[in-house]
């Protein structure tokens, strides 16, 4: 991975609280994994900036590395890699992801 790459997804990451990596857009999903994480937040109520790894080869590839995580959709919040959407599904369903954003002072939905 590049310098440059590496510097964009780091950036990217640690200036925005909530940060999905993803295929396609939050209006768009180009896959069903993405999809899933984007509903979650978005019943959640989450204010989160998204990163359409489709539209860069180098960013799709940088960010399996960045986080050692072989798939995407990858979720950061406040500068920490949380995980995929079995994760994110698990965590959700669980309560967890809740607990975890409010713990991290990410506003959510009442």
């Amino acid at each position: 991975m590049s310098d440059a790459v590496q510097a964009a997804i780091d950036e990217a990451v640690k200036t925005n609280d909530v940060v999905l990596f993803m295929k396609g857009t939050p209006t768009f999903p180009q896959c069903g994994f993405s999809s899933v994480v984007v509903q979650i937040l978005d019943v959640l109520g989450v204010e989160y900036v998204s990163n359409n790894v489709l539209e860069d080869q180098s960013v799709r590839e940088g960010i399996k590395v960045y986080s050692d995580w072989p798939t995407i959709p990858q979720l950061y919040v406040k500068g920490e890699f949380v995980g995929g959407c079995d994760i994110i599904r698990e965590m959700y369903e669980s309560g967890e992801l809740r607990d975890f954003m409010s713990d991290k002072g990410v506003e959510l939905a009442a």
